[in-house]
């Protein structure tokens, strides 16, 4: 059961949509105020809620979060039509039980060592703020909702869309 949201029903819905999602698009604010985005391997999430990823010490994104640690990540699964945003702080782990609680072994493919590299590190997120959108993915129901449309001029409303309140 995660704790972050406890009081918003949305939450674990939102918490089960990015479970099986292993790409999310990390999004931290750069240097010059710019945002930049780049894919990460998302683990589970832990039982507060929290959402880990692995990174080298040294990238772009390590220096940003020192900077500034709000961050969003945005996660798709197109086959299925489900879309989650999640805004939060980032904060940056060196714990060795922590990477080693976290590791799996196709993380070996970027960081060689395992969790003896010098390099590896976790960033935790600790989420605020979320919204999803969970759509059938089904071509007749698309087919329906477009036809519906033609007929009648107003925009269908297949699926689900819910702003959550993670804290």
């Amino acid at each position: 059961m995660h704790q972050h949201g406890h009081n918003d029903p949305n939450a674990a819905k939102l918490y089960y949509l990015i479970k099986d999602v292993k790409i999310a698009m990390m999004t931290t604010v750069d240097t010059d105020g710019t945002l930049h985005s780049r894919p990460m391997h998302s683990q589970d999430a832990d039982e507060h809620g929290d959402l880990w990823f692995f990174t080298q010490i040294q990238s772009p994104k390590m220096t940003e979060i020192s900077r500034d640690n709000e961050v969003n990540l945005a996660y798709s699964d197109p086959s299925s039509q489900t879309y989650v945003s999640v805004s939060g702080k980032a904060e940056i782990v060196r714990d060795k039980a922590k990477i080693e609680e976290k590791w799996s072994e196709p993380m070996r493919a970027w960081f060689p060592k395992g969790t003896d590299d010098p390099q590896i590190a976790l960033i935790r997120v600790h989420p605020a703020k979320g919204e999803y959108w969970d759509s059938p993915s089904s071509t007749l129901v698309h087919l329906y909702g477009y036809a519906k449309a033609v007929v009648t001029g107003e925009q269908p409303k297949p699926g689900d869309q819910a702003k959550v309140n993670l804290t």
